[in-house]
């Protein structure tokens, strides 16, 4: 694993911080804009969508409220924009075979879901989403990229040879982020070495098992 995400959220912040009372007109909304967004990030990640404020995005960046409003115009929109920013990315080279594949996609959910920045405020996001639709629609946004993660690595398998039909993305996805945030959220056991070579072992297990790898038959 990486340094803790909260440390180099809180060192950009800083830096952008700094930066707001220097350069000409231009240059200090882009730093003004920057220590918004950076500040936003870091109580995101310290109390999630419940901590963030205009007022205390305010007090530890700096800018005038009327300048957050000028750009934002609502709590909403900041906490919007900060969330959709702040989004998962699954991006997993081609490790050569769909058990190795599979293996880093699950590490990279743990580390960008489970572990990350955005892991602090993923329950909060998902409890406002029940209220919110444009949480609601950032929510879905996460899980179409990791549906989309998981179909490239289904794609690569059925092109090097290892899986015939295609099973579908979204049940792939499931099968992964079910352990995981159970053991993250429900049971707080560690996701320790041996439980990510069990779920990969558990969705091997299940591609081969529940979906047919021979192509259907026509029938006559």
């Amino acid at each position: 694993m990486s340094a803790d995400p909260r440390q180099e959220i809180a060192r950009q912040a800083k830096i952008a911080r700094q930066a707001v009372g220097n350069g000409d007109v231009d240059a200090r909304v882009r730093h003004s804009k920057r220590a918004v967004m950076a500040t936003t990030y870091e109580l995101l990640s310290e109390a999630g969508l419940a901590g963030v404020t205009v007022d205390a995005v305010a007090r530890r960046s700096g800018v005038a409220k009327t300048t957050i409003y000028r750009h934002w115009p609502s709590r909403e929109a900041l906490l919007l924009d900060a969330c959709a920013q702040m989004g998962p990315h699954f991006d997993i080279p081609d490790a050569g075979s769909f058990r190795e594949d599979l293996r880093a996609l699950v590490q990279r959910v743990v580390e960008q879901l489970l572990s990350g920045s955005y892991a602090a405020i993923l329950l909060s996001l998902m409890d406002a989403a029940e209220r919110n639709p444009d949480l609601a629609a950032l929510l879905a946004a996460a899980q179409a990229k990791l549906v989309e993660a998981v179909s490239t690595v289904l794609a690569r398998a059925r092109v090097r040879g290892e899986l015939g039909r295609l099973p579908e993305a979204s049940e792939v996805a499931a099968l992964i982020v079910g352990p995981l945030l159970y053991r993250r959220l429900f049971s707080h056991e560690r996701l320790s070495e041996g439980f990510f070579r069990q779920v990969v072992d558990n969705v091997v297990r299940a591609v081969d098992g529940d979906w047919d790898p021979a192509p259907p038959r026509r029938r006559r």
